[in-house]
């Protein structure tokens, strides 16, 4: 099947254009926004895509961790996910969580995927509705996983590179967080950063609610990266997908995201934190 929409990032008039198409029952709409309910502002048509919730595994202790592929196999199918399905994620607070459904998918093997720039309210803007009504339960697709090895990987692996030195470890979180200025918002946890890592806020990615420009998100890529290869790290995982977006926009090939990311590190007990610059 071929894509429906542009990927990995679609507007808003590529969306109509296709949900006016005579495909648009291809179209799955997934609203990843954060601390919402079935019940929040969501474009017609969308489904819950709910990190909070059973789209991360509960299990590990950790916030946003990903599930065993048959896990969320099954858990796609539940939303109506079809082999010839083109997924469009959104969400109210663009661009927080919706790079991380598309990583997880595209770890997945799934590539019809398109985080819509702008979300909720770029839509909204464009002249779109949004609705209150709840979206019916679907009927279950038949999606079919093939994971990709190394797009998700964990301390271990994390460690390893940065003692190397082989890949820019890049860290999507405040300026703040990242120098040991602003304490952490999960308690327990320490402040500061990996020895070796870089920052680059995923706040910097976007300008008044949109993506910026290819040209402007390869400079900044480029601008901490000094390894072709990237690997992203935030505070639990799902903003160092905004950066892995930026990396694959900026035309890097080989991108990971550290799955445990500062919730895993920055525990009492995980590896050297260091603090400043």
């Amino acid at each position: 099947m071929s894509a429906l929409l542009p990927t990995p990032v679609a507007t808003v008039d590529d969306l109509a254009a296709a949900l006016a198409g005579p495909e648009a029952d291809r179209i799955l709409i997934l609203d990843v926004s954060m601390g919402a309910s079935p019940a929040s502002p969501h474009i017609p048509g969308a489904l819950r895509f709910d990190l909070d919730a059973g789209m991360s595994d509960q299990t590990t202790g950790l916030p946003h961790s990903m599930p065993s592929p048959g896990v969320f196999q099954e858990a796609l199918r539940q939303l109506g996910m079809r082999t010839d399905s083109h997924v469009v994620v959104t969400e109210t607070y663009f661009l927080f969580a919706a790079a991380r459904p598309w990583w997880m998918l595209r770890a997945m093997g799934l590539d019809e995927v398109s985080v819509l720039d702008g979300g909720n309210p770029a839509w909204q803007r464009a002249g779109h509705r949004l609705t209150t009504e709840e979206t019916p339960t679907p009927r279950p697709g038949d999606v079919v996983l093939h994971p990709r090895e190394g797009l998700i990987v964990d301390e271990d692996y994390v460690r390893r590179s940065l003692e190397s030195g082989a890949e820019s470890v890049v860290d999507a979180r405040s300026r703040a967080r990242f120098r040991g200025e602003q304490p952490e918002p999960r308690p327990g946890l320490r402040s500061g950063h990996m020895p070796g890592a870089v920052n680059l806020t995923y706040t910097e990615l976007q300008d008044a609610g949109r993506l910026k420009p290819v040209e402007e998100l390869t400079g900044l890529v480029d601008g901490v990266c000094q390894r072709p290869a990237v690997v992203a790290s935030c505070g639990s995982g799902v903003t160092a997908c905004a950066v892995a977006l930026a990396a694959v926009l900026a035309g890097r090939r080989d991108v990971r995201v550290y799955d445990g990311s500062w919730s895993e590190w920055g525990r009492p007990e995980g590896p050297e934190v260091v603090t400043g610059p």
